[in-house]
């Protein structure tokens, strides 16, 4: 039963939400003025039938005075009354001994009630009741006369109610189409931007073209909608230049490894095959070449590894945590140890906490440190910093190698760039490219000096954020490390 009952909803919910916008508009339009119009007929009923008492009532009360001032003046039963005129008021006096005295042909009232009889004994002050019989009913009023009572009663007459309904309903209905069909236009007409939108939007999933902007008409949701949209295309604008970019960098980038590559080893099998490779080739000649070819697949490694990761487009999947940037620090500094074991890495670091993605800070660190060793001499260790100033965190990579000239800083975090100096040392000029966009995602900033030492100085800025712990580190030896 509950199953059966509760079908009729859902199945108006589902034949709701598979109406246009338009329909919708259109049904709540019509709707409402629906409501409104039967809201206006009850009250405007109710305020009719009212006034139609009222003034049937104070006609009463006036009529009523003056017959009983003449019947107290003649006496009831002598009093003269009205001839009955054929239709309208009906008058009937209440003797002493509770007979009753009516014009001559006036129709039948009903009989004396009791409230009413108590009026003509005195017992009771005057009197407006209704009687109703089955065709026809009346209001009548009993006033106090004499040692009797006078009656005046009026037919109830619900004609003018009942033509002031159906008045109503007819206007109700022209009122209901009427707004229905407003509804519908003002549907239209509103809807119009939403369907140039439309209209713009699938051109655009046609012609997979992103460089027309949607016009900006309409206002408020319309217009927010519309710029969001355009915000929307010059996002993917952006997205797709950079993507343009990345792959004609990296095409340009991946050329002379491969070309390298690819003629060394056309040697060797050319070689190989005509039967003269360890006389053409000896042992010291080849053993320079296959390190050269061992050098040159390690380089393509590194280079695709590391387009993999600029190519995803964000810094990764992983969620940001509260994490204490000192550990992510000095993890980035073993794995760089292991890479460059002829590189020492001094740390001066203290906890400190941001609010990040731990494996990208780790990488941006590690290449930070990269870039470093490249530059330092044997004797001299990379210096890595890290503390807070303020409200923010503040890592500080410092190598003792020859520094880096002015007309190299401002592309120092551009993609593949390498300055004059680095072209003969390995690296694929992305490694600080990727801490510049790590860095942006965790909006903070990385800057470039010249340290101390005379070398390159490489400062990131990251925002603090709250310990998730009372109680902070203490600041031991164990917080300020050289490895």
């Amino acid at each position: 039963m509950s199953r059966t009952a509760g079908r009729g909803p859902r199945r108006l919910i589902r034949w709701w939400r598979r109406r246009s916008l338009r329909a919708r508009l259109t049904v709540i339009a019509a709707t409402a003025i629906a409501v409104s119009v039967f809201v206006a007929f009850q009250v405007a009923s109710e305020l009719l039938a009212w006034q139609l008492r009222d003034t049937v009532e104070e006609q009463l009360r006036a009529d009523a005075r003056v017959l009983a001032a003449n019947a107290e003046r003649a006496g009831p039963a002598q009093v003269e009354l009205p001839p009955y005129p054929g239709s309208g008021q009906l008058v009937r006096v209440i003797l002493p001994d509770g007979s009753i005295r009516t014009p001559a042909g006036q129709p039948v009232l009903p009989p004396v009630s009791e409230n009413a009889g108590r009026v003509a004994r005195g017992t009771s002050a005057d009197l407006l009741e209704s009687n109703g019989g089955d065709e026809e009913g009346y209001a009548i009023y009993t006033l106090r006369a004499g040692d009797g009572a006078v009656q005046v009663a009026r037919a109830v007459d619900d004609g003018p109610v009942n033509q002031f309904g159906f008045g109503m309903l007819l206007i109700g209905l022209l009122c209901v189409a009427g707004g229905a069909l407003v509804g519908r236009t003002v549907a239209r007409t509103g809807l119009a931007p939403i369907d140039r939108l439309t209209s713009a939007a699938v051109r655009v999933a046609h012609t997979r073209e992103l460089d027309a902007d949607i016009p900006d008409e309409g206002g408020g949701e319309i217009r927010r909608l519309i710029q969001s949209i355009n915000d929307m295309l010059a996002a993917l604008r952006d997205s797709r230049q950079a993507q343009r970019l990345l792959a004609e960098d990296a095409a340009h980038e991946l050329k002379t490894p491969l070309t390298s590559l690819r003629l060394n080893v056309e040697l060797l099998i050319r070689l190989d095959r005509r039967g003269t490779l360890d006389s053409a080739l000896p042992a010291e000649s080849r053993t320079r070449l296959l390190n050269d070819l061992g050098a040159q697949v390690a380089e393509l490694s590194t280079l695709v590894a590391e387009l993999t990761d600029l190519a995803r487009g964000d810094v990764s999947d992983e969620s940001t945590e509260v994490l204490d940037f000192a550990d992510v620090v000095a993890a980035a500094a073993t794995r760089a140890e292991s890479r460059m074991p002829d590189i020492e890495v001094a740390l001066d670091v203290t906890s400190v906490w941001v609010n990040g993605r731990p494996a990208a800070l780790e990488r941006a660190v590690l290449n930070l440190i990269d870039n470093a060793g490249k530059w330092s001499p044997a004797d001299q260790p990379v210096q890595v910093r890290l503390r807070t100033e303020g409200e923010s965190v503040v890592l500080e990579v410092d190598d003792g190698g020859p520094g880096i000239d002015a007309a190299d800083i401002p592309r120092l975090f551009d993609r593949f760039y390498r300055a004059d100096s680095a072209r003969g040392l390995p690296g694929s000029g992305l490694g600080l490219s990727i801490v510049q966009r790590v860095v942006d995602a965790h909006a903070g900033r990385a800057t470039v000096a010249r340290s101390a030492r005379g070398g390159a100085l490489l400062r990131v800025v990251l925002p603090a954020a709250a310990s998730p712990t009372p109680i902070a580190r203490p600041t031991t030896g164990e917080d300020t490390a050289t490895s």
